[in-house]
């Protein structure tokens, strides 16, 4: 149960996070102590969970909370104002039919507002009220692991993923086709695979301005197969082929269960991930960034600045302006479900622990930039279009005047006559 209650401090509640003020103890007249704190409304710890950024709301939806325990919550961090990570402002929102895990989401380009939950594990007995798919490929396996995008055209581009069968980690299929939806028709498409194309789980994809659908990471069938991070696949949703990008730079361990997000210049910034034995535990999680930029495909690691978020798999982000915000994910194969979030500013990556609206940039990628884009345009379009009319009208009244300069009749006055009574010049022939 979720919401602001009184504890005693010093009570031993594991499931429950305390923060905000704290008043101090005073002795009242019989002697008693009482302790109080006044506390957020937070969520539990938890990873595997899956995130969207609308307009200025980070969500959350679902994640793994215990060993037996997905949840079907839905959470969101209000960005619209300023805020340190200590008292972040956390809301709750309508909980999911389902628990869900290991899933993936898209926001709609049309509304920027409709949220699509794709594959995932889910738990509880009821199902979803799941729209009329047409075209639906019948032998499309279920499967969780995965990442899909969505274009500016409603195409929904879902890749890899593994199945599994026995919820044990080991009896697994993983897969290496490229499903389509599409939002607008409500069409399904498989597409048929002319190229060789390893299969991928535990990856990310982050779609370009281009078109192209960046894979970054992730591992085959294997837990421990992972892929080379130098090796990154190429899926173009114009020709709809696949290519490999050799990543020259820095060298950047292989990893799955990281995240990635794209800034405005071209910047695939990703954080963390791990390695797993093949029983699926962490051996080893990381706690670094690296950068690879699409535009000369090389990876480089910056210097960072402040104090450093910890070792993070299993975890989400997302990009606010100039903000990548992390939430939740495991540190280690001994603490599986954290809570917290932390902040690193891309502009000098610097680890912050201040949400600064009055400093933020913006990176081109959200939602609410979309929306104010279109405004803009919209804006600009009226401003141009009234701007010529204005410059007609003047250029026509400059050109009305000077004609009537040239064409103006001239008179000279003679003595006798009053300034209003003129004789018109006629002109002398000469001889």
């Amino acid at each position: 149960m979720y919401g602001k209650r009184v504890v005693p401090l010093g009570s031993r509640d594991e499931n429950f996070r305390k923060t905000g003020l704290e008043r101090k103890p005073k002795t009242p007249p019989d002697g008693s102590l009482y302790y109080f704190a006044i506390c957020q409304n937070v969520p539990s710890p938890r990873r595997e969970q899956t995130s969207i950024l609308v307009g200025t709301k980070l969500y959350f939806f679902g994640g793994n909370t215990s060993p037996t325990v997905d949840t079907n919550e839905v959470w969101y961090l209000e960005l619209s104002n300023s805020f340190n990570i200590s008292t972040s402002p956390w809301h709750s929102d309508v909980v999911m039919p389902v628990g869900y895990t290991f899933g993936t989401s898209c926001l709609s380009p049309f509304d920027n507002s409709t949220v699509f939950l794709i594959g995932g594990r889910t738990w509880i007995t009821s199902q979803w009220t799941t729209p009329t798919i047409n075209n639906f490929n019948s032998s499309f396996a279920t499967r969780n692991e995965m990442q899909a995008v969505i274009d500016n055209n409603g195409k929904i581009f879902v890749f890899g993923g593994s199945n599994h069968g026995n919820d044990d980690n080991i009896t697994t299929t993983a897969y290496n086709d490229m499903n389509i939806l599409d939002i607008t028709t409500m069409i399904w498409s498989t597409q048929t695979q002319s190229q060789s194309v390893p299969v991928n789980v535990d990856y990310t994809a982050t779609l370009l301005p281009s078109g192209l659908i960046v894979y970054i990471g992730g591992r085959g069938s294997s837990l421990g197969n992972l892929n080379n991070m130098s090796q990154v696949q190429i899926f173009d949703t114009k020709s709809y082929t696949w290519s490999t990008k050799i990543a020259s730079g820095s060298n950047v361990a292989s990893r799955a269960l990281h995240s990635a997000v794209l800034t405005q210049d071209g910047n695939i910034i990703i954080y963390g991930g791990s390695i797993t034995n093949s029983s699926g535990k962490i051996v080893y999680a990381f706690s670094d960034i690296a950068v690879l930029n699409t535009n000369s495909w090389e990876w480089s690691v910056p210097s960072v600045s402040g104090t450093s978020a910890p070792p993070l798999t299993m975890h989400s982000a997302g990009l606010y302006k100039n903000y990548m915000i992390l939430a939740f994910g495991a540190t280690s194969a001994t603490n599986l479900y954290t809570n917290n979030i932390y902040i690193l500013d891309i502009k000098n990556y610097t680890w912050v622990t201040t949400f600064n609206v009055s400093k933020t940039q913006s990176n081109g990628n959200s939602s609410t930039d979309q929306a104010n884009n279109n405004s803009s345009n919209l804006y600009i379009g009226i401003g141009i279009g009234v701007g010529v009319v204005i410059l007609a009208v003047v250029l026509f009244l400059i050109g009305f005047f000077v004609y009537k300069n040239r064409h103006k009749e001239e008179f000279i006055a003679t003595p006798g006559t009053s300034k209003d009574d003129h004789i018109r010049e006629t002109p002398i022939p000469t001889v």
